[in-house]
């Protein structure tokens, strides 16, 4: 089986881009990072491909008129890498259905919150508002739909009685450097795809939240 090519698009640190570029270097995913493209110049993020020699580019949508004209040079600059998987890793922009449609079922992003709690911003301070006793984190498949495409992995964290936003999304993120490249390797075997409104592992489908880590 031949190595995915993965291109990775972000919008700040990158800790899940590292962690996914970990999971490539030590095989547990059957590929590689081909690129990483940022909306933003300094993204930290960038450096981390470089520093692993990973060949990055900036395409901010400050130099674009409208979304549309962004998302169209993006689709052409992500297809020029030639890739099995898109993964959004933290890239803070909503994207156009031309754009969605073009990479359907070849398109992940991952989603502080156990969908489909809390789609859009601020999941942490939401769920404590709540006064939710679990919070967790989503890889799904992107859809025409704001954090709405078919789940395929989610980890529970537990809300803590003294929890703040801050420490409560310290923990979340310790779960997504670990389903994210998991989801990765399960795509970069052929063992997970996507069907009209819900995902498919070992040819099996998926259950509206997706598997459970830990199993």
């Amino acid at each position: 089986m031949s190595a995915s090519r993965i291109v990775v698009l972000i919008s700040g640190s990158g800790s899940n881009l590292q962690a996914i570029m970990d999971a490539c270097q030590s095989k547990q995913i059957s590929g590689d990072v081909v690129s990483v493209i940022s909306n933003k110049a300094d993204a930290y993020g960038l450096t981390r491909a470089e520093n692993a020699g990973i060949e990055t580019c900036v395409l901010s949508h400050k130099d674009f008129a409208s979304r549309e004209d962004y998302d169209a040079q993006l689709a052409q600059l992500i297809d020029s890498f030639d890739p099995a998987l898109v993964v959004l890793a933290g890239f803070m922009r909503i994207l156009t259905p031309s754009l969605v449609q073009k990479f359907k079922g070849k398109m992940l992003n991952i989603h502080p919150s156990l969908l489909p709690k809390y789609q859009g911003l601020n999941t942490h301070q939401r769920a404590i508002d709540a006064k939710d006793d679990v919070h967790g984190v989503s890889v799904h498949f992107v859809t025409e739909e704001l954090d709405g495409g078919p789940v395929v992995l989610q980890a529970k964290v537990p809300i803590l009685a003294d929890d703040t936003a801050e420490s409560l999304a310290q923990r979340v993120h310790e779960q997504e450097h670990i389903i994210y490249p998991l989801a990765v390797q399960w795509f970069s075997e052929q063992r997970l795809t996507m069907e009209a409104d819900y995902a498919v592992f070992d040819n099996q489908p998926l259950p509206p939240q997706g598997a459970h880590y830990p199993e």
